[in-house]
């Protein structure tokens, strides 16, 4: 342990509750960021390949300047007229297809997706809900009862079905798996309201789904009389390389897309965009107020954050060096039998670890062991998948080739010092 960080871990587990976790068995605390680096408080850079919410780099000066000047300005909420926000909207909506023509701004994910729920039950009528067994879609009561990777042991609401994730490395039923998740929802006489998906799978252990998957899926959910809501929380603006949204690589369009994290680098600023008739029909039954989903400084930093992913061209980044690192990955897993699997697209990689190529048992303790071995060596990964043992390699869109070596490197030697 960091015996400088002690005083401050001690004060924090004093006054925080204890829900709250930390990164890595010796605590890492940041002082300063830029780029794909973050600092401790000695000037150490450490190499940052897990924080999606810079997703254009840590501090990148065009959001630090916009968030400073409109709050110089003027920041209130959606009740008053302001041009931020439908210009924004204006804007964002232009890289999605038709019909997602609306956009209702959130705080966080978590409001995203918690508003889009309430749009699919309201125009539905229903309120049966398809998410993966280790998803997670968010914090609030009704997100949590959709997340089951928040705790385990605890019973599903009765109007939530789990439907297997789309594995490609062990077998994939995810098809058949909302198929019967909507008949046992008929069987018990519930309404479906809507599928929800995190289109990358991130905490079900990263997979994307064969091609034509999710449509089929969406089809047979539609079908059924419920909505397809693509959670693009992690996945969205370009982090898949090949699209600016992860459902685009499946050519389906669904009715509901939520937003949040990397939509402002950093800065709490959330949305969903969707059908305008869907928004219409709820709109008529419901009221929606969010007193700081789409002030002026939020808008402003999302704006930013959208001119620097087209100006600095980060999508195709993502294609370029996310190839070249998932190459990387496959050379030495040619000598590291403990790597069974790498996955992923653009710069979100999955990095699977097993006991033997044999059993393919999940190697929970070696991720953990590869994990912090990381964190020593200063490079920051994390692991993610029902049983821990995915690597979970994320950086900001602005890693380069350089970036990945050093990544790779470090993994190696880290590999090789395991027993």
């Amino acid at each position: 342990m960091n015996t400088e960080a002690t005083p401050l871990l001690a004060r924090r587990r004093q006054a925080l509750g204890a829900s709250y976790r930390l990164f890595y068995e010796e605590p890492f605390a940041p002082v300063r960021g830029e780029g794909v680096w973050l600092y401790d408080q000695h000037g150490t850079p450490h190499l940052d390949a897990y924080n999606n919410v810079a997703s254009i780099g840590h501090c990148h000066p065009a959001v630090v300047q916009a968030i400073a000047e409109q709050s110089a300005l003027l920041n209130t909420h959606t009740r008053y007229l302001h041009p931020s926000i439908v210009d924004y909207a204006e804007d964002l909506l232009s890289e999605f297809p038709q019909p997602l023509n609306n956009l209702t701004m959130t705080c966080t994910g978590s409001e995203a997706n918690d508003l889009a729920l309430r749009v699919a039950q309201c125009v539905t009528g229903g309120t049966g809900m398809l998410v993966t067994r280790w998803a997670y879609h968010g914090v609030s009561n009704l997100l949590a009862q959709l997340s089951p990777s928040l705790a385990t042991g605890l019973p599903t609401a009765s109007h939530v079905r789990l439907i297997d994730a789309p594995d490609t490395y062990r077998g994939n039923t995810f098809v058949e798996s909302v198929t019967a998740a909507l008949e046992d929802l008929r069987a018990h006489g519930i309404r479906p309201a809507a599928l929800l998906t995190d289109s990358i799978f991130s905490s079900d252990g990263v997979f994307t789904p064969s091609r034509g998957e999710l449509a089929q899926a969406a089809q047979r959910v539609r079908a059924a009389g419920g909505l397809y809501i693509a959670d693009e929380v992690q996945a969205g603006f370009g982090r898949t390389g090949a699209h600016r949204w992860g459902f685009q690589r499946d050519s389906v369009i669904p009715d509901l897309v939520t937003l949040g994290k990397p939509m402002g680098n950093g800065h709490p600023v959330a949305g969903v965009v969707g059908r305008a008739e869907l928004f219409d029909a709820f709109g008529h039954q419901q009221r929606y107020f969010n007193t700081y989903g789409g002030n002026p400084v939020s808008c402003k930093a999302a704006q930013a954050v959208l001119d620097v992913l087209r100006q600095e061209d980060l999508q195709a980044n993502a294609q370029r060096v996310g190839e070249y690192l998932r190459q990387g990955l496959h050379d030495l897993a040619a000598r590291h039998p403990a790597i069974g699997d790498v996955r992923g697209q653009g710069l979100f990689i999955g990095v699977e670890l097993i006991d033997s190529p044999a059993t393919r048992l999940p190697a929970t303790a070696l991720a953990s062991h590869v994990v912090n071995g990381m964190r020593r060596r200063q490079v920051l990964i994390s692991a993610t998948g029902p049983r821990s043992n995915v690597l979970k390699i994320r950086p900001p869109l602005v890693f380069t080739r350089e970036h990945a070596d050093l990544l790779l490197e470090q993994l190696s030697a880290t590999l090789a010092e395991l027993p």
